[in-house]
């Protein structure tokens, strides 16, 4: 199974009305919660990690997970509201964000909240604004420092919202030790500017070998995909992937959370998420990985808003 933890947001999305003008819709999303409902989609076992609120949003958040057959055994309901996360999109650009996350349900969670876990699980999945809300950070650094000593996968996308971080070398001090106890890091090429800013995309997927990531990926939109595996032998192999043509982007929203998604469950599907197949991939099966997961995030640059896709929609 594939744990996914971290934030569970609500989306308040972006649009124009014609009577009231622009007004904002609320849909569930968060990085973490996204991915979770991505791998379920596409039929691989799936599990989430965090606080709901028992709210009528929480209701909206947990229902979702139910429906994409994502398991809810381990999520904690409380009373605290779940944060706002409100979106603008417009056409060519980035979307625009602005949290409201002030003791929120989901950054409350703590390392004494934290339940044994299944002996079924094989994946942890994390990263985005929770490793910048406390005590969220916290807790799940603690969860993946312990769990990565078991050599469970830890798949990491930082996914970063610049303005949510307060002290840039503290969090690149943390950056670090998570990246070296991470078999998978996710990054966009977006993220890499404020990582490792001037820095080409290949040199800075060096980078985050060196670091002790055994397999990194950068995410480059309409340019595909690049992977870097440092394999069991020490060797470091190189796959590429184009992005899947499609022939208009809606928006970009929950495109990177469903490359993830789609990846690790490509992996799980090929009975490869575990440490030594990971490092033991060859470059055909890198590549395929790639591809798998591009086709996935294209098919939501069509859609407004994080709705992955389903294993027959790829094919």
């Amino acid at each position: 199974m594939i744990l996914c933890t971290g934030e569970a947001v609500i989306d308040m999305f972006h649009k124009n009305d014609p009577i009231l003008g622009e007004v904002f819709y609320p849909l569930p999303g968060g990085c973490s919660y996204n991915t979770s409902i991505a791998i379920g989609r596409l039929g691989s076992p799936a599990a989430f990690l965090g606080r709901l609120s028992k709210n009528f949003f929480g209701e909206i958040q947990f229902k979702r997970l139910r429906e994409n057959n994502v398991n809810v055994d381990l999520l904690i309901r409380c009373e605290q509201n779940p944060i706002l996360a409100f979106i603008k999109t417009e056409e060519g650009q980035e979307p625009q964000y602005a949290f409201y996350d002030e003791g929120t349900a989901d950054r409350l969670l703590t390392t004494e909240d934290l339940p044994a876990l299944p002996s079924n699980i094989a994946c942890i999945a994390c990263g985005s604004i929770s490793m910048c809300m406390e005590p969220l950070a916290t807790t799940i650094e603690a969860l993946i420092l312990k769990e990565a000593a078991k050599k469970t996968v830890i798949a990491f996308d930082p996914n970063i919202r610049p303005f949510m971080i307060k002290d840039r070398d503290a969090y690149m001090k943390r950056f670090e030790k998570w990246i070296s106890v991470s078999t998978i890091a996710k990054i966009s090429g977006e993220d890499f500017e404020y990582i490792f800013p001037n820095t080409e995309s290949e040199t800075a997927l060096h980078k985050v070998i060196d670091l002790g990531t055994r397999l990194a990926i950068v995410t480059l939109g309409s340019q595909g995909a690049v992977a870097l595996l440092k394999r069991g032998d020490g060797n470091v192999i190189k796959a590429c992937a184009p992005a899947a043509h499609i022939p208009k982007v809606a928006d970009t929203v929950g495109a990177g959370d469903t490359f993830q998604g789609a990846l690790l469950a490509w992996l799980e599907q090929k009975g490869k998420l575990l440490y030594n197949e990971i490092v033991n991939l060859s470059e055909t099966e890198l590549h395929s990985a790639l591809i798998f997961a591009n086709k996935a995030a294209a098919i939501v640059c069509t859609r407004h808003g994080a709705e992955p896709p389903t294993l027959k929609e790829i094919k």
